[in-house]
């Protein structure tokens, strides 16, 4: 396979170490990732994205960002040259809470989790300023909106972490 062909291939594993319902086939998770490489002019990549129990997701979230609680979802980015290289978690019972609270389907929330952590592997960052934020949240409502999703931040009062 020629070096062209390599850096738009997207490797995807997805992961069910969940078996919480409703969570996203493999199909759905890979044409969000892909819109999301896509739009930001990446091809391709090694991504892996595992849907866990709350166990799981508060252990990672302690061991990495030392908070002591399950959150949404996480991202692990290892390489982002040439190709990008990363691992999302997302956090079953919480994405469903959340679904749930805001009024949204699993899918369109689901969604939501993979282009936001997939955002977060290609390096924007929600938490270094009001500019950053509104610029990530920008990019998440159009990637969004080119798959068929409603704003995830209509009508959302209240704060998340993620």
């Amino acid at each position: 396979m020629s070096a062209a062909a390599t850096s738009k291939r997207l490797d995807l594993a997805v992961q069910y170490a969940s078996r919480a319902d409703g969570l996203p086939a493999r199909e759905r998770v890979r044409a969000w990732a892909r819109a999301a490489l896509d739009a930001d002019g990446r091809r391709g990549g090694q991504i892996a994205v595992r849907f866990v129990d709350a166990d799981e997701g508060r252990a990672l979230n302690r061991e990495y960002r030392g908070k002591d609680y399950p959150t949404n979802v996480l991202s692990f980015a290892y390489e982002s040259e040439p190709r990008l290289q990363g691992d999302l978690v997302v956090c079953a019972p919480v994405a469903a809470r959340e679904a749930a609270e805001q009024g949204k389907t699993p899918e369109a929330h689901h969604a939501h989790l993979i282009v936001h952590g997939l955002l977060h592997l290609l390096g924007y960052d929600h938490e270094s300023g009001e500019d950053a934020a509104l610029q990530m949240e920008n990019r998440e409502r159009a990637l969004l909106a080119s798959l068929g999703f409603a704003d995830p931040y209509h009508d959302q009062d209240q704060d998340q972490d993620h």
